[in-house]
């Protein structure tokens, strides 16, 4: 089959990007005829407030990639989907309403008869806007199928579509693997914070369990901080947390990964909300136990009580207890000892399947159901 993949790819960052790399070169390694068309100016950068691009690439890079595309240039928009038309299957990666012009304008160049799968991250972003909504209902009403990675996330497509949905569990789609960090034995009385510091990612529900547990128990906060470090800050200093909160602001590389989960003792995710998160893969690549909240898919990726712990989500009483119990004598390394890393195989077969097999709701791609959906 040929199959064309929109979406973003090294120079740019973060999980999104490894996922769209990664879904290019399995759907090569399975056989079919791939091209990644990505970009060379993602996004303005007043609507993404930190770096960009890195300089070296976490991965190996899909060679029959183009970065013909930029948010200054729509003429390019329509000319990509033009371009496009030869292929069997197009998989638009959403990470984000804001790429729905875009791809509008490329549904627009490619014409009804090329099969295309919205694959959606999120359907809809945790922190919401107004124009969210009808962008998004805008985008999954004009193509042949979604794919989501949650049965949550299928039902809130289906308010916004519809087209047909499936499920599918999101693979590992990790950095590349450094050499670990040789780690002590014993507890080193430090839990991690790790990755891109936003709202619903609950960072200032942890410091208060922190504030409220173990008062010799520390933590290291590692990331991208959306809006900075102020508010962060100001809150570790009502909480009296000055010598135990560790700030690493800033974008961190994968050669330095390694080094921070070997330091830690669990890796905590207290999120408000989540739908698909590769930090619970990558801790058990290093590891280390997870201490996360009941949403998303967190409680199907932990075993709790076993290689991690849950609680309830918004509550820091609840985190706290979870740390006490994490921290209780003999815990951390026999939580430690039950980890394994996951097998990315399985997750990646059955993903395939699932996004080739998406047939759109009638023979003829998107006209099928075209007037109802608008």
């Amino acid at each position: 089959m040929r199959i064309a993949v929109v979406g973003p790819t090294f120079p740019y960052k973060g999980g999104g990007v490894r996922h769209t790399t990664e879904l290019a070169h399995r759907l090569a390694a399975a056989g079919h005829e791939v091209t990644l068309e990505s970009w060379s100016a993602q996004y303005p950068e007043f609507l993404y407030p930190g770096e960009q691009t890195i300089d070296i690439p976490e991965g190996e890079p899909f060679p029959a990639t183009e970065r013909r595309l930029s948010w200054r240039r729509p003429d390019g928009w329509w000319r990509a989907g033009r371009r496009l038309r030869r292929a069997d299957l197009v998989v638009l990666a959403v990470l984000t309403s804001i790429q729905v012009p875009a791809y509008r304008v490329i549904l627009a160049g490619l014409g009804r008869r090329t099969r295309v799968v919205a694959l959606c991250h999120n359907v809809l972003p945790h922190e919401r806007k107004s124009y969210d909504v009808p962008l998004m209902r805008a985008l999954l009403r004009r193509v042949s199928g979604v794919l989501v990675h949650s049965p949550e996330q299928g039902e809130l497509a289906r308010t916004l579509t519809g087209r047909p949905i499936r499920v599918a569990e999101m693979p590992a789609h990790l950095p590349p693997a450094e050499t670990a960090a040789a780690a002590a034995a014993g507890e080193r009385r430090r839990l991690l914070f790790f990755g891109i510091v936003r709202p619903y990612k609950g960072l200032d529900v942890l410091l208060r369990a922190l504030a409220a547990g173990p008062g010799d128990v520390t933590l290291t906060a590692a990331g991208e901080f959306w809006g900075g470090t102020a508010a962060t800050e100001a809150l570790i200093a009502e909480l009296g947390l000055g010598d135990r909160v560790e700030l690493r602001p800033g974008y961190v590389p994968s050669d330095e990964i390694p080094a921070l989960f070997a330091a830690a003792d669990a890796l905590v995710l207290p999120y408000r909300s989540a739908t698909a998160s590769q930090n619970v893969w990558m801790a058990y690549e290093h590891g280390t136990p997870v201490i996360a909240t009941r949403v998303g898919g967190f409680p199907e990726q932990i075993r709790d009580g076993v290689d991690g712990l849950l609680c309830d989500p918004g509550d820091p009483a609840s985190l706290t207890a979870a740390i006490e119990r994490f921290y209780a004598p003999g815990e951390p390394e026999r939580l430690r000892a039950a980890v394994r890393p996951v097998d990315p195989g399985p997750q990646w077969a059955s993903y395939l399947e699932a996004l080739t097999g998406l047939e759109p709701a009638g023979a003829s791609g998107r006209d099928a159901s075209e007037s109802a959906a608008t």
